[in-house]
């Protein structure tokens, strides 16, 4: 077997207290796709930036193969020293290599290469520093975050690059799909050290699962020898001096391992502070369109937005999400058309900007707004530090400075400043950004639990077909169009490639490319008289089930019902299964027809 071209042994780093990590390994073998998974803090990017040699550790050892070229992309890029995006790219070129490349990709990635470095977004940076990395087409490229400020087209186009270079590659990223597209073995930073799954990251949480599960068994274990060994040393009998000695000598290593065990960091706790119920009507928008100069970003386009809905809205950069996101909830007005936002509607949002705090504010003070050490969750006072362990924040990192934090701990500081906020509306503007997957999945089953409406601008594709009820694209040339369901559904029902980055020559191009469900040219389909007629009646039929629901479930409600009446309670009890099950099924059956009917309306 060949040996590896990188190779990090026994690597410890500590930035004071516990090790951050304690015998790490990496190995990369020539073409290697793996991903780098762990919690926020965990020492991902340190580890990655070991691997780059950008940070020496207190101990280990590092080899890597003579003349092997690495590049690493680092999630805060610093351009300083260039005067333009093109020279920071062509300054990361070595001696043979392409030298048309750097322009290519920065093309490619929305840049002119005529940027000046001090004047870039964090996103622009980002993607020039991508454009550096790649450029070279390195031995051993390491990426943290890479798809962080791409558009789904860009994050298209940068798999694809991936798969066809030879490099071996090392990426942390929070994208599900993008992991599961590349990668073909998953390494674990748990607690200091370095698990290896050989297969990627599809099987990763499984297997995360299982590991967990035995060393929760293998401590319950260890507790249980304890306590027998504590109860024979405080009873046991005191004859044979030497063996109690070796008994007690073996307790005392026990209690020393136990102590030495380092334990599986919490969970982030997400709730949303929920204020009174809104109507049902949350916003309802009637034919609005909006431009800028001659170029229209938003054209004709209508929709009705419910207490309970989650619209995610996905298009390239440029194409008007936000200015669309913002005639929605009343924060800019369109040009023709009318928005209308429902009643009792208080409204919390979080920005892909992450609201600029002051990096020399405390990480308290950001949260309290400097008021002192209590904060105001859904109208309730809550000690500081009691709301920051939710979050994942020890209590020693109260007075630290945001800019010392990482960009995971930012995200989920912006999380906590949002979502103490009482809200029945949530607008989301890129949260994934930073989070890791575990915070991911919490804030997923935030927002399933949450009351309220929800409005969801991102890039994720997994974390979109996770949450969302329906999905507004981008269809060029102003053109939205909502479809039911996520990311994979609104595939599905284009039957096309997923987005353009190029405006459409046709405006109906889109809704004309989804084949029929015969594959037969769409020429005057029509719903037949019975789907019209039961999309009719269907609504009426559901709203008495529910009612019928409702009224079975307060006659449950007695708490003595089954020692008045136990027949009652069994038909009551069996009728609300049977009506839940008939509404489930009604409730299936309208959704389809729904669909078939957009379908058709939008042919």
């Amino acid at each position: 077997m060949a040996p590896p071209i990188l190779h990090l042994r026994d690597i410890d780093l500590t930035f004071g207290g516990t090790p951050l990590l304690e015998g790490a390994e990496l190995a990369v073998m020539r073409g290697d796709r793996l991903c780098l998974v762990g919690r926020n803090g965990s020492g991902k990017s340190t580890l990655l930036k070991i691997a780059g040699g950008l940070i020496d550790p207190d101990k280990g050892e590092i080899f890597v193969q003579p003349g092997a070229t690495v590049r690493y992309l680092a999630q805060e890029p610093d351009l300083s020293g260039h005067a333009t995006t093109l020279d920071y790219v062509e300054d990361g070129l070595a001696p043979g290599d392409d030298p048309y490349r750097a322009q290519y990709l920065l093309d490619v990635l929305g840049l002119t290469g005529q940027e000046t470095p001090g004047h870039l977004s964090g996103g622009e940076a980002r993607r020039a520093a991508l454009a550096r990395a790649l450029a070279p087409k390195p031995d051993i490229l390491l990426l943290d975050e890479p798809t962080n400020h791409l558009d789904l087209p860009a994050i298209a186009w940068l798999e694809q690059e991936l798969k066809s270079m030879s490099s071996a590659i090392v990426m942390i990223s929070h994208d599900r799909r993008f992991l599961e597209n590349l990668s073909r073995a998953t390494l674990w930073l748990d607690r200091g050290q370095v698990k290896r799954l050989e297969q990627g990251f599809a099987a990763f949480e499984e297997w995360r699962d299982e590991l967990l599960e035995q060393e929760s068994t293998a401590r319950h274990k260890l507790d249980r020898k304890i306590a027998a060994e504590t109860h024979w040393l405080i009873h046991g009998v005191s004859a044979r001096r030497k063996r109690n000695q070796r008994r007690l000598g073996n307790l005392m290593d026990m209690r020393q391992q136990k102590r030495e065990l380092r334990q599986v960091t919490g969970e982030v706790k997400l709730a949303a502070a929920q204020s009174e119920t809104s109507g049902k009507l949350v916003i309802d928008a009637e034919d609005i369109t909006k431009a800028y100069g001659e170029r229209t970003l938003i054209d004709g386009f209508s929709t009705r937005i419910l207490r309970g809905d989650r619209v995610g809205i996905i298009g390239p950069n440029g194409a008007g999400k936000t200015t669309l996101l913002n005639i929605l909830t009343g924060q800019a007005a369109p040009d023709t058309g009318k928005v209308k936002v429902g009643v009792s509607v208080e409204m919390v949002t979080l920005d892909q900007k992450r609201e600029s705090l002051n990096p020399r504010t405390s990480l308290s003070d950001a949260l309290t707004d400097g008021s002192g050490d209590t904060i105001s969750v859904g109208g309730e006072p809550r000690h500081v530090i009691s709301y920051m362990k939710d979050f994942l924040f020890l209590p020693e990192q109260a007075p630290t400075p945001i800019g010392e934090l990482s960009g995971g701990e930012r995200g989920r500081l912006m999380l906590a400043r949002a979502l103490a906020r009482p809200s029945n509306l949530l607008v989301l503007d890129e949260p994934t950004n930073d989070l890791d997957l575990e915070t991911l999945d919490l804030l997923q089953e935030m927002i399933a639990d949450y009351e309220g409406a929800v409005l969801l601008v991102s890039h994720d594709r997994d974390f979109i077909d996770r949450v969302v009820t329906s999905t507004v694209a981008w269809e060029g040339e102003g053109q939205w169009r909502e479809y039911p369901g996520g990311y994979s559904d609104m595939l599905a029902q284009r039957g096309e490639a997923p987005l353009r980055d190029k405006p459409k020559k046709d405006k109906g191009a889109a809704k004309n490319a989804a084949p029929s469900s015969t594959g037969a040219p769409k020429e005057k389909r029509k719903l037949s008289f019975k789907d019209s007629h039961a999309l009719k009646i269907l609504p009426d039929r559901m709203a008495k089930l529910e009612e019928e629901i409702a009224g079975h479930k307060k006659v449950l409600s007695d708490p003595n019902l089954f020692a008045k009446n136990a027949t009652r309670f069994t038909d009551t009890a069996a009728a609300l299964t049977k009506a839940e099950a008939k509404l489930a099924t009604l409730e299936e059956e309208w959704l389809a027809l729904e669909m078939k009917r957009e379908e058709i309306e939008g042919g």
